[in-house]
């Protein structure tokens, strides 16, 4: 765990002593440097409220799906941590019933629908291939809405 990380949630537990002695998640968007770092910014800004992971995807790595109050600091791709988050929502859907809303809630692109569903059906495909799992619109997604409880 980088220092950044350490000391960020030091910081958050100074406010929440209820938390947990160590992050329960640390993690990146996206699976390369360049979309990690835009949106990792993007939550900084506020502009990204929410985050789309396939169950398949989450099946893969063992992570649990998410849920609401769970808390995690997000980083840039070379793990300087960025904000604290906090799970506010989180709603199964099929890629195909992923709405406008959500895809502008994700904060990404143009924040439109189509933008939104060609760089998703992209990167499901980039993280599936290879596992026994594959992108339809059928997949699964577990669509968390979530708020940024502390900066760095």
């Amino acid at each position: 765990m980088n220092d950044s990380v350490r000391a960020l949630w030091a910081v958050y537990r100074s406010k929440d002593p209820a938390a947990p002695g160590e992050p329960p998640a640390v993690l990146h968007f996206c699976d390369n440097e360049k979309d990690a770092d835009i949106c990792a910014r993007l939550v900084v800004e506020g502009r990204k409220r929410a985050t789309a992971c396939s169950l398949a995807e989450l099946a893969i790595t063992g992570d649990p799906v998410p849920k609401p109050g769970d808390l995690a600091v997000v980083t840039d791709w070379a793990g300087e941590a960025q904000c604290v988050i906090r799970t506010r929502s989180v709603q199964i859907r099929r890629f195909d019933d992923v709405d406008e809303t959500f895809a502008r809630e994700e904060g990404e692109g143009d924040l439109t629908l189509s933008w939104w569903r060609e760089a998703h059906e992209a990167y499901y495909r980039r993280v599936l291939e290879g596992s026994e799992h594959s992108f339809s619109g059928d997949l699964e997604i577990a669509c968390e809405r979530f708020e940024v409880v502390l900066k760095a």
